[in-house]
């Protein structure tokens, strides 16, 4: 087997057993507050986040050379957690990733003025062309847009600023700092909230939120064997199998049934981000490549970014051109 189709098979895998993460969500956020959803998901994430941290052998302390850079990446991981899994938890499952597939949308907008990416014709017609997408899976007008679609949309601009701003500051930061961060500020700021809105958890219900934090790590460590596997260009548009799954387990889970509208801006979302990813695995077109970079899954509460792991593996050493 080829290492691109062995990537490409992992990354498969992997964006199956995400969809399958979110599901759990969506079950656990019927009956709790996201607040107390994203809290747990922290503090049994930790474990599991310390044998990561464990393998980082790069001399250093944890003070952040760039500390307001990683403030906004940590205010931006912290709102994209609380959204998505809130988004998860009161739209069909089909609908919410529609709207998260314009991260990378966002994150080419992005490029240009925190990168210094230029973004020529092609490039800014898929980025309208899937946001046009974006306002049918919307269809503002037509339905009213509730909270949980306001919520699907701060996950996706959440995740497309903290995807940026770690493609910007990562050459320099430690990745244990990135990654430890959004953790504890997440884990403080949801345990201020927790007072507020806790229901008495059966062990079940914890054992439900133990298998979230093991699915979420277990998924990214596939994606990671996947880009180590096979080239970032064919690894990256897996990620968009996940409507499949939706697809599947809102009818098989939810009694879910995935609209036109939703269905034509998701063909539309998703097929300009792949043109994006084309263009960028292009030699010449993108100099800094912000989208093949990314590694394919927002961050949430339960995954941190797939890059930092590579990172702290020693497996992708930043470029000259990272800063």
């Amino acid at each position: 087997m080829s290492g691109n189709a062995k990537g490409a098979l992992l990354a498969l895998l992997a964006f199956g057993i995400f969809s399958t993460h979110d599901v759990v969500v969506k079950i656990l956020g019927g009956i709790y507050s996201p607040f107390q959803i994203v809290f747990f998901s922290v503090l049994l994430s930790f474990p599991l986040a310390m044998v990561m941290l464990m393998r980082d052998a790069r001399p250093g302390t944890l003070v952040p050379a760039h500390p307001w850079w990683l403030a906004v990446r940590t205010v931006a991981a912290v709102i994209t957690g609380v959204s998505a899994f809130y988004a998860f938890s009161v739209l069909p499952l089909a609908q919410t990733y529609a709207i998260l597939f314009a991260t990378p949308l966002l994150i080419t907008i992005l490029a240009i003025p925190v990168l210094g990416e230029v973004v020529r014709l092609r490039r800014w017609l898929a980025v309208l062309v899937g946001l046009a997408g974006v306002f049918i899976v919307l269809r503002p007008g037509d339905t009213d847009l509730s909270l949980g679609h306001l919520a699907a949309l701060a996950a996706a601009i959440g995740g497309a600023i903290a995807s940026i701003v770690v493609r910007k500051i990562g050459s320099v930061e430690r990745p244990v700092v990135m990654l430890l961060y959004p953790m504890m500020v997440n884990f403080v700021v949801m345990a201020c909230a927790l007072p507020f809105v806790y229901q008495p958890m059966p062990i079940e219900h914890l054992g439900l939120l133990g298998i979230i934090a093991t699915f979420a790590w277990f998924a990214s460590r596939l994606v990671i064997a996947a880009y180590q596997s096979g080239e970032a260009a064919i690894i990256a548009p897996m990620q968009y199998s996940q409507i499949i799954w939706a697809t599947l387990f809102g009818f098989l889970f939810f009694d879910e049934t995935i609209d036109q509208a939703t269905a034509i801006g998701a063909g539309i979302i998703i097929a300009s981000g792949l043109y994006i990813v084309l263009r960028e695995s292009r030699s010449g077109t993108s100099e800094n490549t912000p989208v093949l970079r990314t590694r394919s899954r927002s961050e949430t509460a339960t995954t941190p970014r797939v890059s930092m792991f590579m990172r702290l593996a020693g497996k992708t050493p930043p470029r000259p051109d990272d800063s």
